[in-house]
């Protein structure tokens, strides 16, 4: 049975959201206030794993600027308590065997609907024909003709039964029909039926989760105790319970000193399979293991903890050698541990849920967020479906954006008042009603995923712009066209913007495993220790970082300094042909600077030509690309060679 669409109405900040599809796992997403929470926990009310949680109460949930007049309304008994929750399901299994009994044509839609409010009565709806399926149970069952006529325009079993009853008709050899007539319309309704006999232990309960409902590090045994007789856990009970459930401890056994080793050891065996799972899509610290101490309480013990029997967990750092309280540790790593305690217990049981999960990733670092990613996927997926809120570009998975829904409340932007219709949360599948604020996260994910997938590869050459992007393009289609050594394709050229960002650069991308990654920039004496620094520091090896003066007689040398200087001075006289008053000569320029560029650049402003705008080294790329086949002929044979020899040594790299 899955969960396909819901709606949530009069619930906190919430008018009415939309009715919105769900997925196996379902990305709810929007900024802080808009609603987001209010969503996950009205769908957590309709059946919740917590009975005690699982009421909605009009004094704290109905939305607080209405909820007056509301309760006048129902007190007065004008309306009816206001419905919170629809959600449909779709029904998988349990179609087969209603459909075995009651015909193929029982169903008009093969969904259930279940719905909730402030009555606190779960309701349950089904699309379905009554008629048809008399007419099978009818045919399915042995019974005389009389009987059969009677029965044949009814419209319900219950119309059914009362025709059999009120009737006075021949009943022999029809026994068996009747008392299945009757056993079905005796019940409030064939739905109700239905869903009692066929129905009502497959729908899924909801695990709801979040900050609160995480371990202490420390608990007093007596006091779990007490509250679990006294029906009265409190949120961190749960991932507690969920351990030693793990551990296949009875809880009384904690006060039994005669077995406190044996009980430490089980405890730690269960601590250390979570560890391992944890672990698996924990890339933060991949060196930690979780301890227990179970001993009776002292007087120094925190308030609350001085008498009984005390557990202590505790989190050792086998890199570091130290064991530290386990919440001293980050708030990830005890988001994560406590709800796989708690998860742990529900998949040992082999309980039916959906995961409602709020703000997971929320203590997370960006490349935490995306092990959890990960691990909903692997480890989620496969056995429940997932319903998650987020603010978080790095909770939001690229690839399948149609798990994404927009969460929005555009009535905290304006001052002015909306109509009722528009007013409060809203869940909304179309991007394009999104605000700015609620798009943010998916653009930023977007970005992301773009920067991963245009400029970067398993194998990333580095180079400084988009005009040495071009060059090396251009030459390398042009050799390869003549059957020389060109730049191999298992390349991708990230071009990051100007020298000073490339060591930025390669530390951010060295980060991302089995990344092959080499540098083709410019060289100038001032950038030299940046440059060293770059295998100096284990950035890369020496041999990925190339300069190009590496392959020019100069000291220094920009990629422009491959081509001969009369070719690129064509270049330019080319391309500012419009804006130069006259055209460049070699001779002109008379420094004594190694790069063209600087010559150019000294030149241009030692004398008025008429450049009505600054000297862009990016135009004369442009316009080479644009006019490759004019300047083919013209490029010599040096360049070639100088070019050839830069993608051999790059391709023997990879």
């Amino acid at each position: 049975m899955k969960l396909v669409r819901m709606n949530v109405s009069e619930f906190q900040s919430i008018r009415n959201s939309n009715e919105f599809d769900l997925s196996e796992i379902t990305c709810l997403v929007g900024k802080n206030e808009a609603g987001k929470t209010s969503l996950l926990k009205a769908l957590y009310k309709l059946n919740s794993i917590i009975a005690s949680e699982g009421n909605f109460d009009d004094t704290e949930d109905y939305p607080r600027m209405d909820v007056e007049d509301y309760q006048i309304k129902l007190e007065a008994k004008e309306i009816e308590p206001a419905k919170v929750i629809k959600a449909y399901f779709e029904l998988d299994a349990e179609v087969d065997e209603i459909e075995a009994e009651f015909g193929e044509n029982v169903f008009e839609k093969k969904e259930l609907l279940l719905t909730k409010g402030y009555d606190n009565v779960r309701k349950h709806w089904l699309y379905l024909n009554e008629k048809e399926a008399i007419k099978f149970v009818v045919k399915s069952f042995e019974a005389n003709k009389e009987i059969k006529e009677l029965i044949r325009d009814t419209q319900t079993f219950a119309e059914c039964k009362e025709l059999l009853e009120s009737t006075e008709i021949e009943k022999v050899g029809s026994e068996t029909l009747i008392q299945r007539i009757t056993e079905i319309g005796s019940t409030k309704s064939f739905v109700a039926y239905l869903v009692n006999n066929y129905i009502e232990s497959s729908i899924p309960k909801f695990l709801y989760f979040d900050s609160y409902y995480q371990l202490t590090g420390q608990e007093n045994i007596n006091s779990l105790i007490k509250r679990m007789k006294a029906d009265e856990l409190i949120h961190s009970d749960y991932p507690m319970l969920g351990l030693l459930s793990l551990a296949r401890i009875e809880i009384d056994q904690l006060l039994n000193p005669e077995r406190t080793q044996e009980l430490v050891n089980k405890l730690e065996g269960a601590g250390n399979h979570l560890s391992k799972q944890v672990l698996k899509y924990w890339s933060q610290n991949k060196h930690l293991q979780m301890k227990f101490d179970v001993r009776p309480a002292l007087k120094n013990d925190p308030v609350g903890m001085q008498t009984g029997t005390n557990v202590w967990s505790k989190v050792y750092d086998n890199k570091r050698w130290v064991t530290t309280n386990l919440n001293s540790r980050s708030k990830g790593f005890v988001w994560f541990f406590s709800f796989l305690s708690w998860y742990s217990k529900i998949k040992k049981e082999g309980q039916n849920v959906i995961l409602l999960l709020d703000e997971p990733g929320l203590y997370l670092h960006a490349k935490a967020q995306g092990d959890l990613l990960n691990y909903f996927e692997k480890e989620l997926k496969p056995f429940h479906q997932l319903i998650y809120s987020t603010h978080s570009p790095f909770m939001i998975d690229s690839s399948n954006f149609d798990r994404v829904r927009i969460v929005q409340d555009i009535s905290i932007d304006i001052d002015e008042d909306l109509p009722k219709e528009e007013d409060g949360t809203k869940v909304i599948n179309d991007f394009s009603q999104a605000t700015d604020d609620s798009l943010f996260p998916l653009q930023g994910a977007l970005g992301y995923e773009i920067h991963q997938t245009l400029f970067i590869g398993p194998n990333s050459l580095i180079v400084e712009g988009t005009s040495d992007l071009l060059y090396i393009q251009t030459i390398s289609g042009l050799l390869e066209r003549n059957g020389r050594t060109s730049l191999s394709e298992e390349w991708t050229l990230t071009p990051v913007g100007g020298s000073d960002k490339v060591p930025t650069f390669v530390a951010l991308l060295g980060s991302q495993r089995e990344m092959n990654i080499a540098t083709l920039i410019d060289y100038q004496k001032k950038d030299q220790q940046k440059i060293e620094n770059l295998f100096k520091k284990k950035l890369l090896d020496k041999k990925k970082v190339l300069t190009f003066a590496d392959f020019t007689s100069k000291d220094e040398a920009d990629i422009e300094d491959l081509f001969e200087e009369k070719f690129y001075i064509k270049l330019m006289n080319g391309e500012y042909k419009k804006e130069l008053s006259k055209p460049i000569k070699l001779s002109d320029l008379t420094s004594e600077e190694p790069r063209i560029l600087v010559k150019l650049e000294k030149h241009l402003s030692e004398n008025e030509l008429g450049l009505k705008s600054k000297f862009s080294h990016y135009r004369p790329a442009r316009f080479f690309v644009e006019k490759i086949a004019t300047f083919e002929k013209d490029i010599s044979a040096d360049t070639l060679d100088r070019f050839e020899e830069i993608f051999r040594k790059l391709n023997m790299l990879i």
